[in-house]
């Protein structure tokens, strides 16, 4: 166990978050549990994240820079924190998502990170590992604070039809990622396209890919395999996937057709059940 005393802010990005914590709570003249009664948490938590036996979440962050008046320290260290707790063959990719200005994905059979729910995201990665698991979704969805940049990158998302029938978490899951999807509709960075069952042979079916564009940076392309991310930068495989994702747009659904098709499959696979005298089955 860390002992609180002889926590070093210079081994990780957890231990400064939580050697800061503790400096600003202690100038403030606040215990643990005082802290924790301001912003709502308790004083065992506070605890665990100075010691950091615990991560941080934004929403924390948020309530903490407020209540001890650090001038948004918190705020900008979690992004960090959080970046520092994927797996380091990921930590590159997350870079590169934080950088870019417009990312172009395709997905073969699921929802793409940056557009899941909590509760998909928990469904994903629990499939086969349980352990930290509160952790490792909160360190996802944290990726998704890209959105919320003075300046957020232009997202487009390509999603075979295939992912909104692959049953992930079970039909409340679906049905509230669905609707995430849904909510998208009149966001213009955020672009989604449906690629139809009936669009038959097309040019991803070799497999889901990510293009991140940047203002003066090569434009990198990243695939993934089992524990293993691939980015690269090589100008001719980078050519040649991305005429494969201008063919899959053509392919695709328009936006609005994409979110017609979005909700019917929500209310027709995974709406709730009704009787023959209209009245939901319990």
């Amino acid at each position: 166990m860390t002992h609180i005393n002889i926590l070093d802010p210079g081994a990780s990005p957890l231990d400064y978050y939580g050697f800061e914590l503790r400096r600003h709570r202690e100038a403030a003249g606040l215990t643990q549990k005082q802290l924790g009664e301001i912003v709502n948490y308790t004083g065992s938590l506070i605890g665990q994240i100075e010691t950091a036996r615990k991560l941080p979440t934004p929403t924390f962050s948020e309530r903490v820079d407020a209540a001890l008046g650090t001038g948004g320290l918190l705020t900008r260290l979690v992004d960090l924190v959080l970046r520092s707790q994927l797996p380091a063959w990921f930590q590159q990719v997350a870079e590169l998502q934080a950088r870019a200005v417009e990312i172009c994905s395709f997905e073969t059979h699921m929802i793409h990170g940056l557009l899941q729910t909590e509760a998909y995201a928990r469904a994903v990665l629990g499939a086969l590992d349980q352990s930290n698991l509160d952790d490792r979704t909160a360190v996802r969805l944290a990726r998704q604070r890209i959105f919320e940049k003075e300046e957020p990158p232009v997202f487009w998302a390509i999603l075979s039809e295939a992912a909104l029938y692959q049953e992930i978490g079970g039909p409340e899951t679906m049905r509230g990622q669905l609707e995430r999807l849904l909510s998208f509709e009149t966001n213009p960075r955020i672009n989604i396209q449906i690629l139809p069952f009936s669009a038959g042979a097309h040019a991803g079916l070799t497999g889901s890919f990510d293009l991140y564009r940047f203002t003066s940076d090569p434009t990198i392309l990243y695939t993934e395999g089992y524990g293993s991310g691939h980015p690269t930068a090589n100008p001719d495989t980078v050519k040649d996937c991305s005429l494969r994702y201008d063919h899959l747009q053509a392919a695709a659904l328009s936006l609005s057709d994409s979110a017609g098709l979005i909700r019917r499959v929500m209310e027709e696979r995974y709406g709730q059940q009704r009787d023959a005298d209209g009245g939901p089955v319990a």
